[in-house]
């Protein structure tokens, strides 16, 4: 087990880039302290084991951890809170340092990240649950299923993405994948897929505005109970066939034209 406090360098000052922004203490409040430990580990523990680049260390408050935090905006008190992929432990952890009313579950495959993480959670006293597993896995959706919220970060395209999220919330709970400035083009290049997955109302919101150099974008997709699913699709496909008709019209009409003007 690593030890957040030797991580800390005990009584040495913390070197000026891990020292986080003035907008630290607006996202965090009185667990400010708790983000500094846990950046500190990820600065030295995460680099050592190969969670976080060398290079990502200089950025670690704004790329990371309050980009991750300021998430938050978008969920509601009290929620369950299921992170995907959470490697080591983003979004998760930095939302449950600033969302003490949060229930949330890491879902991490790799023994290593797991490891890493329920040190961390044990040596801070979090209130967080680590979860070893796939998230499409029967033991993990039996363990940490029907959730208000599933987040992810940096995990997968979201076709596929909605495919591991969906099946772990509730009907109606919300399916949060931050990305980044591409989230409008890959919402709108994977959007059947997100209503063949059983999704519905995606769209792409911001958070972190005045409080990160550039606001975190997140793809927000609702879980739709079977009944709506069922109408969502029946109704894209009648617009898909409406949508060929037009086009066959068209291509006739073109053929048409074609035809008189080689008389």
């Amino acid at each position: 087990m690593f030890h957040v406090e030797r991580d800390l360098g005990g009584a040495a000052a913390v070197p000026a880039e891990l020292e986080p922004p003035a907008s630290a203490a607006t996202v965090f409040g009185d667990r400010l302290d708790l983000a500094r430990r846990y950046c500190t580990a990820l600065a030295t523990a995460g680099v050592e084991r190969g969670l976080i680049g060398p290079r990502e260390v200089p950025r670690l408050w704004d790329r990371h951890i309050l980009n991750c935090a300021v998430l938050g905006e978008l969920i509601a008190e009290g929620a369950s809170v299921v992170d995907i992929g959470s490697g080591a432990g983003l979004p998760g952890i930095p939302l449950a340092i600033a969302r003490p009313d949060l229930r949330i579950t890491l879902v991490e495959p790799l023994l290593r990240r797991t490891v890493f993480l329920s040190e961390f959670i044990e040596s801070v006293d979090l209130d967080v649950t680590v979860v070893r597993g796939r998230a499409e896995q029967s033991g993990v959706m039996k363990e940490a299923g029907g959730a208000d919220v599933v987040t992810s970060r940096a995990v997968a395209p979201l076709g596929k993405l909605a495919q591991w999220s969906l099946p772990l919330l509730r009907d109606h709970g919300h399916m949060l994948a931050l990305k980044g400035s591409s989230a409008a083009e890959e919402l709108e290049r994977d959007g059947a897929a997100l209503i063949k997955a059983g999704a519905g109302n995606a769209v792409v919101l911001q958070c972190g505005v005045g409080l990160v150099d550039i606001p975190t974008m997140v793809i927000s997709a609702e879980r739709l109970p079977r009944a709506e699913r069922t109408s969502l699709r029946r109704a894209e496909r009648a617009a898909e066939r409406g949508g060929k008709a037009v086009r066959t019209a068209a291509t006739e009409r073109g053929r048409k034209r074609a035809a008189r003007k080689a008389k």
